[in-house]
């Protein structure tokens, strides 16, 4: 019976990946690409982690599957809450699977805590409720968690980087890379399985970090650590190594990314002052805790956790406050979260926001007029509606509008949050490090990578053709996708998906905390 092998190198870059096969640095993925295919692979807009490893496992676009981020906005509240797997609405390849009476096993995908009861194992991805290792929370069924313990996040925050912490986040980079190989390669020598998928994400947690290191030609750049990405690519490329031999005979292999990678220059882009500036959006006298300032600045990170769990309440509206504190609603349009990895704009739309300032009869006008105005600012490359990018039940989910932000020279800029001052302004070579309030050194690009062991007709992939593709060598029907097998013919049932979404249920408070104090650390949150 025929086997698919799933590999995800989160945020592997095709240039990276073009330029070290070619030199004879990645021989897995060029022995891939010699006697199967490579190709461009397609992300979603924006490229964010979590709406993208969705479409790759569900098939379909953001606006079917609902995720569109690590949060979402509460509905008749200026306040976000954080999402997980129960978030989403589209049955994924496992689920498909395991009602065919296929077993599966699924390691480190992001989106799947908590983890779901299928025909197999399943070891949630780092948006567990866990600060930097595993408990039986996510593991399914959690009698396997011994086999498993080994399986780790990155037990370093990525918030506040500082002299020393790049060489500390490299070695560790490192052992996850080993710890993670020999768990997966125990699950596929010992357990049965038809569908095996594993994700690494050091290879996007090298490049936020050490892209100004490698790149010579960066705005950013600075000596030493020169060699840290090749070095984690190079190590990611013996995994796949490992993995493909262990996996056997008959095994159709596949290797993908969810997204590329690039460097960041000096440009730095406030877009609430934007916004203020051209009259959408008045600022209030911020309320924004000190205490979480402090505590954030001057707590042990192994104490952190304990500090917000003490502050039960202002800890859980933490982030909210971070995002909304000094925006003055009543006289506010419009407003953005101000992102990094998710530049976009929100309409404060009457009867849908507790205040909001635009009529509903004014919505399409307004927002068109204001991608226009947007397009002006030679920092924006485009300002698209949702209904442009997404199409689906729950395009209503996703931000008004989404941004793309001009390269500068082919350097991105980096999206900051900010209440008052300019709308762009330049780091001090001091900030060149990145981290709290400077943006990554390096930032996700909208095309990844996917290799095949098998030969393909097509040039160039999408993020929703990976599910179909396998379900179609498996010789699974399944629901219908929005993308296309690159193999053979994927067939399309009638017959509903036993994946009932179950009630979307977030954190419990405690958990909550942990999981926003994780995001933060890993540099997605202020």
């Amino acid at each position: 019976m025929a086997r698919f092998l799933l590999i995800g190198l989160d945020g592997a870059e095709p240039s990276l990946c073009e330029r070290w096969m070619d030199e004879g640095r990645l021989p897995a993925l060029a022995s891939l690409r010699g006697r199967g295919c490579y190709m461009p692979c397609r992300s979603v807009d924006p490229p964010v982690t979590f709406p993208a490893w969705c479409t790759c496992v569900t098939g379909v676009n953001p606006g079917k599957h609902g995720i569109f981020d690590f949060t979402e906005q509460v509905p008749g509240e200026y306040a976000i809450r954080f999402l997980n797997s129960t978030h989403r609405r589209a049955p994924a390849i496992w689920n498909v699977l395991s009602e065919a009476g296929r077993r599966v096993c699924v390691l480190g995908v992001p989106g799947t805590y908590p983890p779901e009861s299928i025909n197999g194992v399943m070891v949630s991805g780092f948006d567990s409720p866990v600060a930097t290792a595993i408990d039986r929370s996510f593991v399914y069924p959690p009698e396997l968690y011994d086999r498993v313990c080994a399986w780790r996040f990155a037990d370093f925050q990525e918030h506040d980087i500082s002299d020393g912490w790049h060489a500390m986040a490299l070695e560790r980079l490192r052992a996850k890379i080993e710890d993670k190989t020999n768990v997966a390669i125990n699950l596929l020598s010992s357990e049965p399985w038809d569908f095996f998928m594993v994700v690494f994400g050091e290879s996007d947690t090298v490049s936020h970090h050490f892209w100004l290191f490698h790149d010579a030609k960066s705005p950013r750049h600075r000596p030493g650590f020169e060699s840290a990405i090749g070095d984690v690519y190079e190590r990611l490329d013996r995994s796949v190594a490992r993995l493909i031999d262990a996996a056997g005979d008959d095994v159709t292999i596949g290797v993908c990314s969810d997204h590329g990678f690039g460097g960041s220059g000096t440009g730095v882009v406030h877009i609430n002052n934007w916004l203020a500036e051209h009259g959408h959006l008045a600022f209030a006298p911020a309320r924004e805790s000190v205490m979480k300032r402090a505590a954030l600045a001057f707590t042990p990170q192994r104490a952190r956790g304990a500090l917000f769990r003490a502050f039960r309440g202002l800890a859980t509206r933490a982030e909210s406050h971070s995002r909304f504190a000094g925006i003055d609603f009543s006289r506010t349009r419009a407003w953005s979260d101000e992102l990094n990895y998710f530049p976009c704009i929100r309409v404060n739309l009457e009867g849908r926001q507790p205040n909001g300032q635009v009529r509903r009869s004014e919505y399409d006008a307004f927002c068109d007029a204001l991608c226009a105005e947007l397009e002006t600012w030679d920092v924006v490359a485009r300002a698209r509606r949702r209904e442009e990018l997404y199409d689906g039940p729950y395009v209503d989910h996703a931000p008004d509008i989404v941004l793309e932000l001009a390269l500068e020279n082919g350097y991105s800029h980096s999206c900051v949050r900010s209440r008052g001052g300019p709308a762009f302004r330049r780091l001090r070579p001091e900030e060149y490090l990145g981290g709290k309030e400077r943006g990554m050194t390096g930032n996700h690009r909208s095309t990844g990578v996917l290799f095949l062991s098998k030969p393909s007709t097509c040039g160039a992939a999408c993020l929703q053709d990976i599910a179909p593709t396998a379900l179609a060598e498996l010789g699974v029907p399944g629901p219908r996708m929005d993308g296309t097998s690159l193999l053979g013919e994927y067939v399309e049932t009638d017959r509903a998906i036993a994946f009932a979404a179950p009630a979307a249920r977030g954190y419990a408070p405690e958990h909550e905390r942990q999981i926003e104090q994780r995001l933060r650390d890993l540099g997605y949150f202020e």
